[in-house]
């Protein structure tokens, strides 16, 4: 398995980005797989910030992006996206997105780590 974030950049506080995960797998279907975003600002621990369930019917956010950040993913495309809107400073880290083998709900342990994308907020 292998997973590779993109989208990552320098935006303005306000702003928004969509940052995408591509997953390569083979012997077994991507939406076997729960998807996740964490994020590791600057001096602090690595946090899980969204995730979504296989079949992508169910989401959980963290309350740090709860109503800015909204998790998707195409099953068909093996795509797992994060839009995030109304943009701080404070959401400046390195987010990574992950895979989990329990699917049926969105996961809290994960499997499997892309290298993660940089997204730096200024204000």
């Amino acid at each position: 398995v292998q997973l590779q974030a993109s989208g990552g950049g320098l935006v303005q506080a306000g702003g928004s980005l969509r940052l995408s995960c591509t997953m390569s797998v083979s012997g077994r279907a991507f939406s076997t797989y729960s998807m996740g975003w964490f994020r590791q600002r600057p001096g602090k621990e690595r946090e899980l910030i969204a995730a979504i369930s296989g079949s992508g019917g169910s989401t959980n956010s963290a309350d740090s992006v709860k109503g800015r950040f909204t998790i998707s993913r195409d099953n068909a495309k093996k795509m797992v996206y994060l839009q995030m809107n109304s943009l701080k400073p404070e959401d400046t880290a390195v987010y990574i997105c992950a895979a989990s083998t329990s699917y049926i709900r969105p996961a809290i342990e994960y499997d499997y780590w892309g290298q993660g994308t940089l997204v730096t907020v200024s204000s």
